[in-house]
């Protein structure tokens, strides 16, 4: 047998029966021929680890745009803790921990530049909306690799697109949904307080008394209650749910939404704006891989797309090179 074949045997002797195993799945809409190494969820985790989209997430908004500091969460540090959370508790139920990295290192790969800033003023100007976990697969789909796509399993995309409200046609994709609100919410607690908006004695009570009074204590303490409830119903208990809504009620009241953390948003939205106008009006000045995005779906599509897939720094950048009038030079002395 070969590697592969051998993990696949192993998997159907060691994983529950809820686990959605390699043998067995893996529907790709392009066939290829099966790898003599790694399974097919092993080849979707390394094909997303490897593209563009998953490299620039580490100068995408997480929560603060552009922070000055090193230890501050980016949306690709954010990624490796939500990869983290989601196998720790697919290991511990016995699910298919290739498979369940693959959707959390994929989930926020269509993730605007300016974190959900970003993402509003898009699904406010562009006709089809926008959505950050649709737009992940169009990455996948249609972007990557020149327009070629990753070529991704149905179970991997699956988990993607339903990271953020919808039940996954896998439990390892569910998962996901669970430690992506694990992880944002305390590693976002963590850097507010860093950054000096609030202090740990500030989180509520109520929450921090059933949850835990320290990051590690709390992600624990969530983890734990969903390893309780079980894997055929995955979800928490009653008692730290609520707790969980309570913490992040306070989250949105004080930070989601707060005007210290949140000053410069709606130049982000103001930024994103002016330049979809501009490309809308000269597609022509769209990179060749976007006008063939264009050519495929519209100038809309291709636009969106393109800006979406800005990181921050660059977005500024291009928005300068477009906006800003520069000096005038002397060549000649």
């Amino acid at each position: 047998m070969t590697i592969r074949e051998q993990i696949e045997v192993m998997e159907l002797g060691t994983l529950c029966d809820e686990a959605c195993t390699s043998k067995n799945s893996g529907y790709r809409v392009k066939s290829e021929p099966k790898c003599p190494i790694r399974t097919e969820f092993q080849r979707d985790r390394d094909r997303i680890l490897h593209s563009n989209a998953f490299r620039r997430l580490k100068h995408k908004t997480q929560v603060f745009l552009d922070p000055f500091g090193d230890h501050y969460r980016t949306r690709l540090t954010h990624t490796l803790e939500v990869a983290q959370i989601a196998r720790t508790i697919a290991r511990a139920f016995k699910l298919n921990e290739d498979l369940t990295e693959a959707v959390a290192l994929g989930h926020d790969l269509g993730h605007t530049p300016f974190g959900h800033a970003g993402e509003s003023i898009l699904n406010e100007i562009c006709p089809s909306g926008f959505t950050h976990y649709h737009q992940s697969v169009r990455v996948v789909d249609y972007i990557e690799k020149e327009g070629r796509g990753l070529n991704l399993t149905y179970e991997v995309k699956n988990g993607i697109v339903c990271h953020t409200n919808k039940v996954a046609s896998t439990r390892e994709g569910y998962i996901v949904r669970f430690a992506d609100r694990i992880a944002f919410i305390n590693h976002d607690i963590d850097d507010s307080i860093r950054a000096g908006i609030i202090k740990e004695n500030d989180l509520p009570k109520s929450a921090t008394d059933i949850l835990g009074h320290s990051k590690s204590e709390r992600i624990t303490t969530l983890i734990t209650s969903i390893l309780n409830h079980g894997v055929q119903n995955i979800g928490m208990d009653e008692e730290t749910e609520k707790a969980f809504a309570v913490l992040n009620d306070f989250m949105y009241d004080n930070i989601y939404r707060n005007s210290i953390a949140k000053t410069e948003e709606a130049k982000a939205k103001m930024l994103i704006e002016r330049l979809y106008t501009y490309f809308l009006k000269h597609p022509d000045k769209l990179p060749e891989e976007y006008k063939k995005i264009m050519a495929r779906f519209n100038v809309d599509r291709a636009v969106c797309d393109y800006i979406a897939g800005m990181t921050d720094s660059f977005a500024v950048s291009v928005y300068e090179d477009l906006f800003i009038p520069k000096g005038w030079q002397i060549t000649n002395i």
